[in-house]
């Protein structure tokens, strides 16, 4: 299950390592050495992994389809374990998004295996669902070395997942900065960061970032200081050098969803 507190160091004490080795002349000031302690070679010697799934639902099956699931979801998570299930609201229409934990990609493969012989999950929900559906992707994900998983400080609310495309080199070169501009937020009390996640297949260079808010309104108040706050802007900067590119989307969760 989750765990429910999440390892989050300030971005001062992030930097002071690798600033003092700098100062020193044991480390260049930039580049691929000075970051190279969050490779992620250390977290991927975890084998447990994160499947982030997105569905694109019909615009006129939405609520048939988030009923059907509603009723059957059950079927499915009798084989593995769901962490969450979202509706999106701002940032994509008729969208859902979802995600599974596993503890190996052997797992997994039975997994899949044992569901596509599931004749209850066959019948009742997936020869029914799939028509109802545009399009799915999924992504396999690791948490961020110095990040574990949260729960909501409470039930309800509203969750916030912002993707964002890095440029190329990993996080070896841009994951100081990255997790500098995440922990600035999360310390300082700008949204409840719930989980940090670095793609290993999909979109590569991508990383997730999972926050919680109280509602849609609170988010736009939180944000707007945040704007105004000099340590987060300095953070920000420094992240976006190595930004490409970045999504967000607003979602609630599912009844069932056992994250909400």
């Amino acid at each position: 299950m989750l765990n429910l507190r999440c390892a989050l160091r300030s971005a001062a004490l992030l930097r002071a390592p690798a600033a003092a080795a700098a100062q020193s002349g044991a480390l260049p000031s930039s580049g691929l050495q000075r970051h190279a302690g969050l490779a992620t070679g250390p977290q991927q010697k975890q084998s447990t992994f994160y499947e982030l799934r997105t569905y694109n639902i019909r615009p006129d099956q939405t609520t048939a389809f988030l009923k059907l699931t509603n009723e059957k979801i059950h079927l499915r998570t009798a084989h593995s374990e769901l962490l969450g299930y979202w509706n999106v609201e701002y940032g994509a229409l008729n969208q859902v998004f979802h995600i599974w934990k596993y503890d190996s990609y052997s797992q997994r493969a039975g997994v899949r295996a044992a569901v596509a012989q599931d004749p209850s999950w066959v019948s009742d929900f997936l020869s029914k669902a799939i028509p109802m559906l545009t399009s799915q992707d999924n992504a396999v994900a690791y948490l961020v070395p110095w990040c574990t998983l949260r729960r909501p400080p409470q039930e309800g609310g509203v969750f916030e997942l912002v993707s964002f495309r890095m440029r190329p080199g990993g996080p070896a070169v841009w994951g100081h900065s990255f997790q500098a501009a995440l922990t600035s937020h999360d310390a300082s009390g700008y949204g409840k960061l719930l989980g940090a996640f670095h793609n290993e297949y999909g979109q590569l260079n991508t990383v997730h970032a999972l926050w919680w808010f109280e509602n849609a309104d609170k988010r736009a108040e939180l944000r707007q200081k945040a704007h105004n706050d000099a340590r987060v802007v300095a953070a920000v900067r420094e992240s976006v050098a190595h930004l490409d590119s970045q999504t967000a989307r607003l979602m609630y969760a599912c009844p069932f969803s056992p994250m909400k």
